[in-house]
């Protein structure tokens, strides 16, 4: 696959190398602090929460640190009150590009985010200006070692909406809804699972080349190196070589 997704796993493998950055551990932190606000401290009855959880687990962050999160969340101890934002804007070649970020300072990670979009060949745009171009799933990417049939088979008893057979493995798309069930149904079965999370995938791509592509890159990787920036989502087609070697 040439787009977002393989990006976002190769960069998915950097972070885990890499995961006694201290950054990392902050974003996992404030995943933690807002899914506890948002849902409670049972991870059995928050999703949110779980999933927050099982990527700090990831990235070993000490249990230390896992615990003060959960304690902020629940508000046992003090610090910043972090909101969810969704912000949009274009990348080179028009690509649409959505940034997931928590902040507790709006005005600051607004201009972080311009001055990023404006040296990178982009702009940061109104809200709802690219949105439309992505749908919420749940994205689950399996082992590429695993059978081609038992994998179709579970992923039909999943409800899944489609699979895709890819070089880094499975891809299995779900509705938001059924995404629990789905990664709950492939576990059961034995199934190993190299990524799972709620995401948003574009309906479209925008195919680039050679030094806009480039550039693109840069963009994307500067937006995930900020501190506020949780993901961030882009519908781009990308040479394999190029994805790989930036």
């Amino acid at each position: 696959m040439s787009g977002h997704s393989k990006w976002h796993n190769i960069r998915e493998t950097k972070q885990k190398m890499d995961s006694v950055r201290g950054k990392i551990f902050g974003k996992v932190t404030r995943q933690i602090i807002i899914a506890v606000r948002e849902g409670g401290p049972d991870p059995d009855v928050n999703s949110k929460l779980r999933l927050a959880l099982e990527k700090a687990k990831e990235v070993n962050m000490p249990a230390d640190n896992i615990k003060r999160a959960i304690q902020r969340g629940t508000g046992e101890i003090s610090g910043s009150a972090y909101e969810e934002v969704i912000y949009e804007g274009y990348g080179p070649g028009g690509v649409a590009v959505m940034v997931e970020a928590t902040t507790d300072n709006r005005n600051r990670t607004t201009a972080e985010l311009r001055h990023v979009f404006q040296r990178n060949g982009g702009n940061l745009g109104e809200s709802g200006c690219v949105s439309w171009i992505f749908s919420r799933k749940g994205y689950i990417l399996l082992s590429p070692e695993e059978k081609e049939e038992k994998v179709y088979d579970i992923a039909l008893e999943a409800e899944a909406e489609d699979v895709k057979t890819t070089e880094e493995g499975y891809e299995v798309i779900t509705t938001v809804e059924n995404f629990e069930k789905a990664k709950e149904t492939f576990t059961k079965a034995g199934v190993k699972i190299l990524n799972a999370e709620v995401t948003y995938l574009p309906n479209n791509t925008v195919r680039l080349e050679s030094d806009e592509a480039r550039q693109l890159l840069r963009l994307l990787d500067q937006l995930e190196d900020l501190e506020d920036v949780q993901k961030v989502y882009a519908n781009f087609d990308i040479p394999d070589e190029i994805l790989v070697n930036a």
